[in-house]
């Protein structure tokens, strides 16, 4: 019976799910693939490269640093996240990614992106963890607005939750039994983008992806209803704070960070017997 993980985006907000994912390390629970989705797809990729602790380190450490966040990097280059900073003095010299071990893993870890000429959503198995996976993490992480749009093996691509922000059913179609980590606490409902205006001008030559945005606290909403229908029936086990998360997307504050990192923990800690239970028990 195969195992599954769904990582939910949110910037930021994914430090809970940082959180999570460590324990679920620590506890050595292992799955048959994950699939991540913006900054699921960024933090996720260390759990294939069992890299307990690293997300929560280097955000400590760089989250200050303009090079790595700052509104000065989204004038001068486009991208709110620094392009070659992220995702190369990081995982190459600064706090290293284990590409070996990341490869040797025999889970699956699939990345969830939007195709900027479709409006249609990507799904890419990374296997590697090399120069070529991380760019594809980087588009799937690439909010509109804040970043630019990323090419990729010809795709040209931006944030995966823009069109499915909550993959679980792209894992049933791979996955028996399957753990959603999410975000955002049980009673959230998202609402209309404020800022369409702005992204209707910005991507004007992106019409299908404008739409998509239009339409993306549907797509979430109705991707939440069909995760609680499945976990009413016992066929997905979700994780999810149990409280809003007192950070932005963009969070540069160190305490806010940590402490949504703890709550990860927290939650996941106290959820641990259940989550083993559903992941041994016969379906």
């Amino acid at each position: 019976m195969k195992r599954g993980l769904v990582l939910e985006g949110g910037g930021m907000r994914g430090m809970f799910t940082a959180g999570v994912i460590d324990v679920m390390m620590e506890q050595g629970i292992e799955y048959d693939g994950a699939v991540g989705v913006s900054a699921g797809a960024v933090f996720g990729c260390n759990y294939k490269s069992r890299q307990i602790g690293r997300t929560i380190r280097y955000n400590l450490r760089f989250c200050k640093d303009p090079r790595y966040a700052s509104l000065r990097s989204l004038i001068r280059t486009g991208d709110f996240f620094g392009t070659d900073f992220c995702y190369r003095q990081i995982p190459n010299e600064l706090d290293p990614f284990d590409t070996e071990t990341y490869q040797k893993n025999p889970m699956e870890f699939y990345v969830v992106t939007t195709d900027v000429l479709t409006g249609q959503a990507l799904y890419h198995l990374c296997p590697n963890g090399d120069e070529t996976d991380l760019t594809w993490f980087r588009a799937s992480a690439s909010m509109p607005l804040a970043a630019n749009i990323v090419e990729a093996e010809g795709r040209w691509m931006l944030d995966g939750g823009i069109v499915d922000p909550l993959p679980l059913k792209f894992a049933e179609g791979k996955y028996d039994k399957n753990v959603v980590v999410l975000t955002q606490p049980k009673d959230f409902v998202k609402k209309k983008n404020k800022a369409l205006p702005l992204i209707r001008s910005r991507m004007k030559d992106y019409p299908k992806v404008v739409a998509a945005m239009a339409r993306r606290h549907e797509i979430y909403n109705r991707e939440v209803a069909y995760i609680r229908y499945r976990e009413r029936a016992g066929k997905v086990f979700v994780i999810r704070p149990e409280a809003p998360l007192d950070l932005s997307r963009t969070e540069r504050d160190p305490e806010k960070l940590h402490r949504a990192y703890d709550h990860g923990r927290a939650v996941a800690e106290k959820r641990l017997a259940a989550l083993k239970e559903f992941l041994t028990e016969e379906q």
